[in-house]
């Protein structure tokens, strides 16, 4: 009976994750409003559990994109970023109970995918100036809002590694 629970466990957090190519079906079927958030969440730490219940407080549902290896490479982390493979990655971020669906994108920025599935709401965290983002200009055109969270200080994927790497 206990290995029925597992199988229904990791069941669930599949359903979570969606190929990039299946995600407009998939957010045709998730209640409005709807929250698009995206980033490599590497290793996934408190701030980004904060930011991401934040995100999903703002509608009724939250996709998260996560960037592809390849793409998270070209942000210029690191050579041995990610440390966790985008799969990986996946099943952590699906595990979260503020997130509704997960997908991937290889672009460096979400942009094609935000002008596809149309979110209600778009969040970045607070190191970003949302005037200057093409995504915002993308929302806004089709009536949407996009805004940034405040950051949760002393937390960053870059710095934990450090510490690591040091220790």
């Amino acid at each position: 009976m206990q290995g029925m629970s597992n199988v229904a466990a990791i069941t669930a957090l599949s359903d979570k994750i969606c190929a990039r190519e299946s995600v407009a079906e998939r957010v045709a079927r998730l209640p409005r409003p709807l929250v698009f958030t995206n980033g490599v969440f590497d290793v996934l730490h408190r701030g980004h559990v904060l930011y991401l219940a934040q995100a999903r407080a703002l509608g009724a549902s939250l996709l998260v994109a996560l960037n592809t290896d390849v793409s998270a490479r070209r942000l210029g982390k690191g050579a041995d970023r990610p440390l966790n493979n985008e799969a990986d990655r996946a099943i952590v971020m699906a595990a979260l109970a503020s997130t509704n669906l997960v997908t991937w994108f290889d672009d460096d920025t979400p942009l094609q995918l935000i002008a596809e599935i149309r979110p209600d709401i778009l969040v970045k965290g607070g190191d970003y100036d949302m005037s200057k983002l093409a995504e915002t200009r993308v929302v806004e055109s089709y009536g949407g809002r996009a805004l940034a969270l405040p950051f949760v200080d002393g937390y960053s994927t870059t710095a934990l590694v450090q510490r690591i790497r040091q220790a």
